[in-house]
């Protein structure tokens, strides 16, 4: 190769253009046109699993801009709190103080069954606020009952409740009376007892409220149960039983292995609404 050769072969590879950021975006758009026009392959599938969980994502922080509370929906498991709530059923709540009427109690939100009556409230086929609420001594999901009066610490609430709901003669064989500490007392629409006379819990404490059920969907929560496995098939005749998958939208399940399976839960607490996330 003579001198001259050399020469015009360099200038000819001088003058070759490099590749630029320019090719670096047309790469990019060519892949961003292939993903938004791929019918079928990877590419397809990839953009219909990211506008799903797009979707999913939005859906769910609206729900929590509107109510205030993470998860805002539960999928009900059983039967305390039929016919108003059914299993199978998906409940939407919100935080205590979301929508709650001037005649609250003290502002927890919260609409006592007795106030409800005296001013026509009801939610959820009867007087009063449904109360989502997590007792710390409590092992396993929240419980979702409605709210029926409010006791101060150390009262005697044997003559407020409702001698229909107690299996007692007076305070002192009544369960969780006097009351250990202020807070309300509670119910399963469909169980014959208040929570604090059947040993379910304590009055529940206003920091225990966790939300408040505002209206429920029929049969979706099925949806939810399915998916994490909580549905329990109680047969007729079984005492009633609620659970609650608090869950939102509905959100990831917060069951750990170590806890109580539902069916468990159901046969040793026969009478209990709970919710879980």
């Amino acid at each position: 190769m003579t001198q001259d050769e050399g020469e015009s072969r360099s200038d000819a590879e001088a003058s070759r253009p490099s590749p630029g950021p320019a090719d670096d975006e047309g790469d990019s758009d060519d892949f961003v046109t292939r993903l938004r026009t791929a019918e079928t392959g990877v590419l397809a599938f990839v953009r219909e699993a990211f506008v799903s969980v797009s979707i999913v994502v939005a859906i769910g922080l609206l729900l929590y801009l509107v109510s205030g509370v993470w998860p805002p929906m539960v999928a009900v498991e059983s039967g305390s709190m039929e016919p108003h709530m059914e299993r199978g059923d998906l409940v939407v709540i919100s935080a205590p103080e979301r929508f709650s009427p001037e005649y609250d109690f003290e502002e927890t939100g919260v609409v006592t069954a007795d106030v409800g009556e005296e001013r026509g409230y009801r939610t959820l086929g009867g007087h009063g606020s449904v109360v989502v609420y997590d007792p710390p001594s409590r092992f396993g999901s929240p419980i979702i009952h409605r709210a029926h009066f409010w006791v101060e610490e150390g009262e005697n609430w044997y003559d407020e409740a409702n001698p229909e709901y107690v299996n007692a003669d007076g305070c002192a064989e009544l369960s969780n009376c006097p009351a250990p500490h202020a807070g309300f007392v509670t119910k399963g629409d469909a169980n014959s007892q208040y929570d604090q006379a059947s040993g379910i819990a304590e009055p529940v404490k206003r920091e225990w409220v966790e939300g408040v059920a505002r209206f429920r969907i029929p049969y979706l929560g099925y949806v939810r149960l399915k998916l994490t496995g909580l549905f329990v098939s109680v047969p007729a005749g079984d005492a009633p039983s609620v659970g609650e998958s608090v869950l939102g939208y509905a959100g990831p399940p917060e069951f750990e292995s170590d806890r109580e399976t539902v069916a468990e839960k159901t046969l040793q607490s026969p009478n209990v609404a709970n919710a879980s996330g």
